[in-house]
């Protein structure tokens, strides 16, 4: 976990006993300080306290997210890494279904789940993922949901870590999937929800206009890698621009559109098994 001057204390103690909760005992967590300020880092340092499992690292200056999470995979001891921002809730079963999953499904290597989004303390929708993503499923947005994810910890060592150049700034774990997807790995989404993730409703909306340009570099460079990209895909790369002059509403809309599909995607898949 990379924390760097924690936006709300509550949700940092909150997230923090949704560890402790854990049914699965046997866990380490690095909680990695970028650098905060003297009252944030002594507020990190206290939460730390809470339980021998966690081990509290502070970085001299702010460097960033993938920087941090980049700390915390040198330091780990686990075989498996999980994800997990300062300010979600881990449900108790998260971390004991998603080794389970990786213990006995040695094909893939990292898992994530479903999540329940919520914005300040009120739920406002859930999200789900294909089942087992495919290159394709990367033009709309990442297939996985960064913080609901357990890795094998083999994959940084095989692929590299978190990529901390300027230009990937803010799209870290898309550039990240993709880069994993290019190489041939894959991941696994389980339909259970496991996680509670919050996000603004609007947030798409207020990103600036930097970070969209960054974005739309990251999808260039991933869809060259990941050999998708033609002229239809092209529009998807300009994406984070046009969506930046749509109107909300007409935003939520699409992102309902892709919800439904993923969901009647999963529960096809569902049949297909039974």
């Amino acid at each position: 976990m990379g924390s760097y001057n924690p936006r709300n204390k509550e949700y940092l103690y909150a997230a923090i006993r949704s560890i402790i909760h854990q049914s699965f005992p046997d866990w380490e967590l690095l909680l990695y300080d970028d650098g905060s300020d003297k009252p944030f880092a002594a507020t990190l340092r206290d939460v730390s306290k809470m339980d021998r499992r966690i081990h509290y690292l502070r970085g001299a200056s702010n460097q960033g997210l993938a920087h941090a999470l980049n700390q915390c995979i040198r330091y780990a001891k686990g075989k498996y890494l999980a994800r997990m921002d300062d300010d979600d809730l881990s449900l108790p079963l998260r971390l004991e279904t998603q080794v389970r999953f990786l213990d006995n499904q040695p094909q893939y290597q990292w898992v994530g789940c479903a999540a329940w989004l919520f914005d300040k303390d009120v739920p406002w929708g859930k999200q789900v993922m294909p089942k087992s993503p495919q290159n394709g499923d990367f033009l709309f947005n990442s297939p996985y949901i960064h913080p609901t994810v357990v890795f094998r910890r083999e994959i940084f060592t095989l692929a590299g870590g978190y990529s901390c150049a300027p230009s990937v700034l803010q799209c870290e774990d898309y550039e990240l999937f993709m880069r994993l997807h290019a190489l041939g790995y894959r991941g696994y989404n389980l339909p259970d929800t496991l996680f509670c993730y919050r996000e603004n409703r609007d947030a798409y909306h207020r990103r600036t206009y930097a970070r969209r340009i960054r974005e739309m570099k990251v999808r260039l460079k991933g869809f060259q890698r990941l050999g998708i990209l033609n002229a239809f895909s092209f529009f998807y790369v300009l994406k984070p621009l046009l969506v930046g002059l749509l109107p909300v509403a007409v935003y939520d809309a699409m992102k309902k559109r892709i919800h439904k599909h993923r969901c009647s995607k999963q529960e096809g898949e569902h049949s297909h098994e039974d």
